[in-house]
């Protein structure tokens, strides 16, 4: 069985390290070992805000963290806090999308349906809120995840990272 409950600033040294350990294991078949390691920290990583919004996440399986994820009600799309250069707008529930953000999961623990159970807790919390739309960017193992449960590819574009790699990602969206 599975914990899932509201992650806390205490954590983000596990989450960081849950962070790292999935891209690096689990985005492998979509990415070179550069690409993954020019997005950690600032593509792949914690958004205190998310936390601070009670928006993120935290599962707890066989006694340790397994994944983390969760949604935004502001207008950043992704990216740790070390991507941000200004303060993050909340959106309008009434025209804008809420977003899905920042989903890892441990590798050990993939494909045991921890990501769809966010999802549809994260879509539960925005619709509560008066969001009738999610939006988010997937990378491309993401992308076969979301497609899962409904999410639609809007756009393929390509990201450049700190580390002059780039990486093709895939803006998504879906009405709830």
């Amino acid at each position: 069985m599975f914990t899932f409950r509201l992650a806390t600033l205490e954590e983000i040294d596990a989450l960081t390290n849950l962070i790292s350990e999935s891209a690096l294991r689990l985005q492998s078949g979509d990415y070179s070992r550069a690409q993954i390691e020019g997005a950690l920290g600032t593509v792949f990583g914690v958004d205190t805000q998310l936390i601070k919004d009670n928006t993120y996440y935290a599962v707890d399986g066989e006694g340790t963290l397994v994944a983390c994820g969760g949604w935004s009600k502001r207008h950043t799309l992704f990216g740790a806090d070390a991507a941000k250069t200004e303060p993050d707008k909340l959106l309008d529930p009434s025209t804008d999308a809420a977003r899905i953000r920042a989903f890892f999961v441990h590798p050990d623990f993939a494909r045991r349906g921890i990501g769809n159970e966010l999802i549809s807790r994260c879509e539960q919390a925005a619709h509560a809120l008066g969001f009738a739309r999610m939006e988010l960017v997937a990378t491309l193992s993401g992308e076969r995840l979301y497609a899962s449960v409904g999410y639609e590819a809007l756009k393929h574009y390509t990201l450049d990272l700190v580390n002059e790699e780039t990486m093709p990602v895939v803006s998504m969206g879906r009405t709830l």
